[in-house]
């Protein structure tokens, strides 16, 4: 697998445990990174906490750095879960109570309330989207410029 492949996030360990690590990663936008960000207000910067699995001959500490690891087509498919799905769900329903007569605001108010059970059965499903979403560890290393 080439690493255009995988996102990277440095990380710290929390919490060891037999089988996984607690790890937290500060995440940032391309925006965070951009030397205007001071001037745009626009940067966004964003603290996780993830459950990251280990082998068993795997030995970290508590205060580790870390390099959590993804593959970059699972990051895609979480996106569409968490936002695109539901963006379109909330629209298709709009449109649809909007053509069949109901006021905008009551449209409005359904389509908003069709996320609930769409996020309902997101948290019920989460044991299987775990097993999915799958992230992996490795101690952290500073790369050299030489």
């Amino acid at each position: 697998m080439s690493t255009s492949e995988i996102i990277e996030h440095p990380g710290v360990v929390l919490t060891v445990h037999d089988n996984n690590l607690e790890v937290r990663m500060l995440t940032q936008s391309a925006c965070a990174a951009c030397h205007a960000k001071g001037a745009c207000s626009a940067a966004d910067m964003e603290e996780k906490i993830v459950i990251v699995r280990k082998s068993l001959n795997d030995v970290y500490q508590i205060g580790q750095q870390v390099t959590v690891l993804m593959k970059r087509e699972l990051g895609t498919l979480a996106v569409f879960f968490g936002y695109i799905f539901p963006f379109l769900v909330m629209l298709i329903t709009l449109i649809v109570f909007i053509v069949n007569g109901f006021g905008e605001g009551t449209a409005g108010l359904v389509a908003i309330g069709v996320l609930v059970p769409y996020y309902l059965v997101l948290y019920l499903m989460r044991d299987r989207l775990n097993d999915k979403f799958v992230f992996a560890v490795k101690p952290f290393q500073v790369e050299s410029g030489i």
